[in-house]
């Protein structure tokens, strides 16, 4: 299962430790204006070995266009990008050939496929990650051309909430910090972790502007239950908000509940989201990442033979998977509000009119 989306589908492919990661996205409108420089930006700040908050594997992830792009424009066609990896460190991963690592997906890939690359976990790596980033910038180039802007940053780390949340702040901070107050605790707290060889978790809060009402498709392609799937699928992260999410939950209707006017919603605890249609507020999820599991710990663990031993790891890691982990939860909240727009032109007799009389 290495692709998702309808209208718009994304298939991944590559390993962490092979000569190239990239995907292939076929369903993108054709006339679609290519901004290369967009995407290298949307690369560069999920891009590692920028700071010390982040692994220090420095890849270029130069994203290089192999098809479906024609003097700027997309031509309709599948789109494939490639992303070849250029600083791997294979040796590192060595001792784990016959070692499970506590935390990550070595012993569920061994049990489903009884065949598993160890060199940084193959395709469980979040390496593969950058591909979808790729996508995701196309799909944000897309929605821009309808008036959709997707925002991201980081709400929480190590337990500490954040108060404010200001995205310009967040846009030109090394670590996504939405709450400019709370950021050089954020930092201490990070490079504590790292410098005790240990590792801490964050929240990325995601909110998209501009959606129109209608988004969505009931019963089984709800916008919510999509969002939630896309983020659930991202590596490292255990738990998704919608608008007020865990905290309804505590709340009662009365509080809950969002009051319309003839302007719109008064308050949005529902996250833009009612029925599993867009509401036409802002969409708001928040994804939770747990920390990172490569850790600089003794741990304890089993051989691939069931052997009890414990484990040392090696190797290049973030000490905080969510800062980065956050460009890659806007991207996937930009393809699937990308695909739910696309089928959203067949789901009224009168969009199809507009759309085919506006062509003649």
């Amino acid at each position: 299962m290495n692709t998702f989306g309808q209208r718009l589908r994304v298939t991944t492919f590559g390993e962490s430790h092979g000569p190239a990661i990239g995907c292939v996205i076929d369903g993108l409108p054709a006339g679609l204006a290519v901004d290369e420089g967009f995407i290298a930006a949307q690369m560069a700040r999920r891009r590692p070995g920028q700071n010390a908050f982040a692994t220090q594997r420095n890849e270029a992830d130069v994203v290089e266009i192999l098809s479906g792009v024609f003097e700027g424009v997309t031509t309709g066609t599948p789109v494939a990008l490639m992303i070849r990896n250029t600083n791997q460190k294979s040796g590192d991963y060595e001792t784990l050939k016959h070692l499970f690592r506590p935390g990550h997906a070595d012993i569920t890939y061994h049990a489903k496929y009884g065949v598993r690359d160890y060199r940084g976990g193959g395709r469980s790596s979040a390496r593969e990650t950058a591909a979808r980033v790729a996508a995701g910038a196309f799909a944000q180039l897309m929605l821009r051309e309808i008036g959709i802007t997707i925002q991201s940053g980081i709400c929480e780390i190590d337990g500490l909430v954040g108060q404010t949340i200001d995205f310009a702040h967040a846009a030109k901070s090394e670590i996504f910090a939405l709450d400019p107050a709370c950021e050089d605790e954020w930092k201490k707290r990070i490079l504590s972790a790292k410098n005790s060889h240990d590792s801490v978790g964050g929240a990325a809060l995601i909110v998209a502007h501009g959606v129109p009402a209608g988004l969505g498709e009931p019963l089984y392609y709800k916008l919510d239950a999509l969002l939630a799937a896309a983020l659930m699928g991202i590596n490292g992260v255990k738990a998704v908000d919608i608008g007020d999410g865990r905290d309804a939950a505590r709340m009662r209707g009365s509080q809950n509940n969002d009051p319309i006017t003839p302007d719109g919603f008064f308050s949005n605890h529902a996250g833009g989201v009612l029925g599993g249609i867009s509401t036409g507020a802002p969409v708001v999820a928040r994804a939770w990442f747990k920390p990172t599991p490569s850790i600089f710990l003794p741990q304890q663990t089993i051989t691939t033979d069931h052997q009890a031993t414990q484990l040392m790891i090696k190797g290049r890691h973030d000490p905080c998977i969510a800062i980065r982990g956050s460009v890659v939860a806007e991207a996937m909240v930009a393809l699937t509000l990308a695909d739910l727009s696309l089928l959203n032109l067949g789901s009224r007799i009168d969009h199809l009119k507009t759309l085919y009389q506006s062509s003649r």
